[in-house]
């Protein structure tokens, strides 16, 4: 239902190498980070539109598929990761990465960094921050549950 807004926000990031190398990584049960990432900005847009919120639309779509931008696989615990203390660095270095590829505005900064809140300390400072940090939390538990299943067949290939 969404796809249209998203691809009109985002193309160049839905056609990245590297996002598109997040189809490669399980986020949470057998979802992909590529998948996950989409489902969290679809769940931004629905729930702008249920709570009626006026928001940035491109930053929203934006702030969420770049999000989760780490481009590692966080279930392994080595270089990257060496602590598994994921939850609580991945948004700096989803930051850092996507400032890297992309000009991003202050608000689309606001939403990568402060997405995992309550984990982390500090909490978003924008409507369009708080919804992708609440789509977050509802898509992050559905997959862990595994209520939302992913294409775990691309991972595979």
């Amino acid at each position: 239902m969404y796809n249209k807004e998203i691809e009109e926000y985002a193309k160049d990031i839905l056609e990245s190498d590297n996002f598109q190398m997040t189809k490669k990584h399980i986020q949470h049960g057998t979802m992909t980070v590529y998948e996950h990432c989409i489902n969290v900005a679809k769940t931004s847009l629905w729930m702008r539109d249920k709570l009626g919120i006026q928001c940035d639309n491109r930053d929203l779509v934006r702030g969420a598929l770049l999000h989760d931008y780490f481009l590692y696989d966080w279930h392994i615990g080595e270089a990257k990761n060496p602590l598994r203390l994921h939850g609580i660095f991945h948004p700096g270095i989803a930051l850092k990465n996507a400032k890297k590829e992309y000009e991003l505005t202050k608000r689309q900064e606001d939403i990568i960094y402060r997405h995992m809140w309550p984990l982390t300390i500090l909490p978003p400072t924008c409507r369009e921050g708080w919804l992708v940090t609440c789509a977050d939390k509802y898509c992050s538990l559905m997959e862990t549950l595994h209520f939302h299943q992913g294409s775990v067949e691309e991972v595979l290939d």
